[in-house]
């Protein structure tokens, strides 16, 4: 089952060519769903649901295979899952929810609100554990709260305070990135101190409510849930896993959602403006959010606020993947573009974080490419501007202004790296601004042609300028 064009947040300004609907959006479709069920064929993999996000707009959503394979269910954008870690995303949205109210701070200690937290440090000089810590993966503490994932009894609050007062942390906090189950826990539980609230009631009350995501919820048996499935066995046969509750870890792994609901959350990335009826979080709070805080040792990768953060082909992406009996997802956010992708599976072996690049390198790509298309600035090309075109110079050195096809670009011509340009995007009257990758330049400032008495053409950029000495 698929479906196309819902609509999240506020009007979306489109072209007469919605991107939903754009030929190369569809082409790339029809490429994954070859790969996708070939995939699900060979591999005997249960299900698959999948979201790609543009924007505010959900322009693909689509099932695969079956939400129960016993009884022929199909798999379908509604069909829920156990989000397992995406559940963190949700807890660090309670938290910068709290942090935008004025009532807790990133660097306050956690102890500040949940008396009781004193575990061991890993040195005697070590710092109280901070509510930030909890969020990035840094505090140091061990990754889980007992045998949970082998015997599947998930411990309690009381017995998470048990293990607290008889734990000792691995590490000293921001020595390295730890991913820490039991850290989510102990973010969900300061949640519940601040507000007053059980984590469910939070949640569903600040979070799901207002974003419209009517499918999700914290540890409940729903009926439309799909069934999950234990990794494929030498004979062939899968475990078909019972619904798990998650108890006081809820906040790192219990919560069940859908693409339909997951794909508002995603939307709310790209979102900007005061807090109100779905905007739940402050601008600068969604910046902080996906904003690095702690990398891997090896660089690869790291945490932000809640969301992990990774680099692939040139681009920074953000999201969350998720692990629970029976269920594997991941979601992919690339916040440049505005463009997200989610796939939830049912199967332990499916491999989803795989899905979700090819799904972003595929889908994503031509979506990102249509947005963009249809984003273009609507300040035609004036063939006049082609006379700015020449070498500048300045005491500070030269600047090559050349016109590609109906674009101009700067880029210095005594460097080692020419194919490195910075684009001049027309912003009206005869002026542009300055578009270029690296931050250590003018970027986002206005650049400006204006011609001098003695005939000289002056370009200038932010509060520098240079003259034209070529045309």
């Amino acid at each position: 089952m698929w479906r196309r064009i819902i609509f999240f947040f506020a009007p979306v300004l489109l072209t007469a060519q919605s991107i939903a609907t754009n030929p190369d959006v569809l082409g790339a479709e029809r490429v994954f769903d070859a790969w996708i069920r070939a995939q699900i064929a060979y591999r005997e993999l249960p299900g698959v649901a999948i979201g790609v996000v543009s924007n505010q707009e959900l322009v693909w959503a689509k099932g695969f295979g079956f939400a129960d394979v016993d009884k022929h269910l199909p798999m379908t954008p509604e069909t829920r899952f156990r989000m397992a870690s995406h559940s963190k995303l949700f807890t660090a949205t309670a938290i910068m929810q709290l942090r935008d109210q004025g009532k807790v701070r990133l660097d306050d200690p956690v102890s500040k609100y949940l008396p009781w937290f004193n575990p061991k440090p890993a040195q005697p000089d070590d710092p109280p554990i901070t509510i930030e810590e909890l969020l990035t993966h840094s505090s140091g503490l061990s990754r889980e709260a007992g045998s949970h994932w082998v015997d599947f009894k998930f411990p309690d609050a009381a017995e998470v305070r048990a293990y607290i007062a008889q734990t000792q942390a691995i590490y000293s906090p921001e020595v390295r990135w730890k991913y820490s189950n039991l850290a989510l826990t102990i973010a969900g539980l300061v949640v519940e101190a601040v507000s007053g609230e059980p984590y469910a009631v939070y949640v569903q009350r600040h979070i799901f409510d207002p974003l419209g995501m009517t499918a999700s919820s914290v540890d409940k048996p729903v009926p439309e849930l799909a069934v999950g499935y234990g990794r494929r066995m030498p004979d062939g046969s899968r475990m078909r896993f019972p619904f798990i509750d998650a108890k006081a870890m809820g906040p790192a792994t219990g919560i069940t959602s859908n693409v339909d609901d997951m794909a508002k959350f995603v939307a709310l990335q790209f979102r900007i403006g005061p807090v109100g009826g779905a905007q739940i979080l402050s601008t600068s709070a969604l910046r902080e959010m996906h904003r690095v805080r702690m990398l891997e040792n090896d660089w690869t990768r790291g945490n932000a606020i809640g969301f992990a953060v990774s680099r692939e082909k040139e681009k920074l992406y953000v999201g969350h993947g998720g692990s629970y009996p029976g269920y594997k997802t991941q979601t992919l956010i690339q916040l440049d573009d505005k463009v997200g992708v989610i796939v939830l599976t049912n199967g332990d072996d499916s491999s989803p974080s795989d899905m979700a690049q090819h799904l972003m390198q595929i889908v994503g790509a031509a979506v990102a490419k249509a947005s963009a298309a249809s984003g273009k600035s609507a300040i035609a090309w004036d063939p006049a501007w082609s006379r700015l075109a020449g070498t500048y110079r300045s005491a500070n050195g030269d600047t090559a202004v050349v016109e590609l096809n109906q674009q101009l670009v700067m880029f210095d011509p005594t460097g080692a790296n020419p194919e490195r340009q910075n684009r001049l995007v027309p912003i009206g009257n005869g002026q542009f601004r300055l578009d270029a990758p690296s931050g250590g330049s003018p970027v986002g400032e206005v650049v400006r042609f204006v011609s001098q008495p003695n005939g000289t053409l002056r370009m200038y950029v932010g509060g520098s300028y240079s003259d034209r000495v070529e045309p």
